[in-house]
């Protein structure tokens, strides 16, 4: 039986996310700031996350399902070794170090530890870090290149360290960031509408910080049962937290995604089930907020979070 549960205003909501230090007294949002990262062993790192040898078959990468264009596959689930199928949709890699936890159910602490998971994961490397090490202890040249950065040398978790100093190189500061520093050029008159109405719409309760989210955790189908009205069976995936607390309380609860690149990460949500960011967007309104907005409302928020499209040099490769 599900547990009833009391819903906060939005209003408390913001002020709450304020006083623990989630948002700005002045601006709920914050340009990104620059990671602080040995380029050697980013570089390194670069290498790891296309090296299929991390897989047990050495058929898949972490580039396979976080390619360079998006951070993401853009597919409802991805695909991982022996062709299976994952359970949910892959959030993009892209300004992942931000995040709070990672994985949609934060499992996981660290980058570290979610490439950990993701190495013994059946269906998508089924592998393991003692296998990774043996294999690519085989390459002379590698394990030159650990020796020098390293202690320890090529060893497990040096090669998760350098898989997430790559990953946390991976930021993506946009045009708004260029607005929240002083230049109130850099976005159009709309995408400063669609900023004011994300705000005065209580949007900013749950997307803000650097990340505009991915810094708590919020019940899907706040307002509304999404889930009842979804018009398909539950799935594991549905429970989202409750799959690591086993708290009741954690039913449907999901680290809430960043917004950056959103634009460029379809479909959207855990199972994929909005197919563009306008059929996201009216799904939030309904079932986090619980309010309606005009469409011309609608449309100018959409506008605001293409704003958020940021670059990074390895989006040109479209790997």
């Amino acid at each position: 039986m599900r547990l009833k549960r009391k819903w906060l205003p939005m209003a408390m909501l913001l002020t709450l996310a304020s006083l623990s230090g989630l948002a700005n007294a002045a601006e709920p949002l914050r340009p990104l700031t620059s990671p602080n990262i040995d380029p050697r062993k980013a570089a390194l790192g670069k290498k790891l996350f296309e090296d299929k040898r991390l897989s047990g078959d050495s058929t898949v990468a972490c580039v396979s399902c976080h390619g360079y264009a998006s951070g993401t596959d853009n597919l409802p689930v991805s695909v991982g070794i022996r062709k299976q199928k994952g359970g949910i949709n892959a959030p993009t890699i892209y300004n992942a170090a931000n995040n709070f936890v990672q994985f949609w159910d934060g499992r996981a602490k660290t980058l570290e530890e979610q490439a950990h998971f993701v190495v013994g994961n059946t269906k998508e490397f089924d592998s393991s870090m003692e296998l990774i090490v043996r294999k690519l202890s085989q390459d002379s040249a590698l394990v030159n290149e650990f020796k020098p950065l390293y202690a320890g040398g090529l060893n497990a978790d040096n090669v998760l360290h350098a898989l997430a100093d790559f990953e946390r190189t991976l930021i993506t500061p946009s045009r708004f960031d260029q607005y929240l520093q002083g230049n109130a050029g850099a976005i159009s008159e709309q995408e400063k509408r669609g900023y004011s109405l994300f705000k005065n719409y209580g949007c900013v309760a749950c997307h803000q910080g650097q990340n505009v989210g991915g810094n708590m955790f919020q019940i899907f189908g706040a307002m509304n049962n999404y889930f009842k009205e979804r018009g398909t069976p539950l799935t594991e995936a549905d429970n989202g937290r409750y799959n690591v607390t086993r708290n009741e309380a954690d039913r449907y609860m999901f680290r809430v995604p960043s917004l950056r690149n959103v634009a460029l990460t379809a479909p959207y949500f855990h199972d994929a089930s909005a197919p563009t960011l306008e059929a996201a967007v009216n799904t939030m309104f309904k079932y986090q907020l619980g309010r309606s907005a005009p469409q011309q409302d609608k449309d100018d928020i959409v506008a605001f979070l293409k704003s958020l499209t940021g670059a990074h040099p390895l989006m040109k490769s479209g790997k």
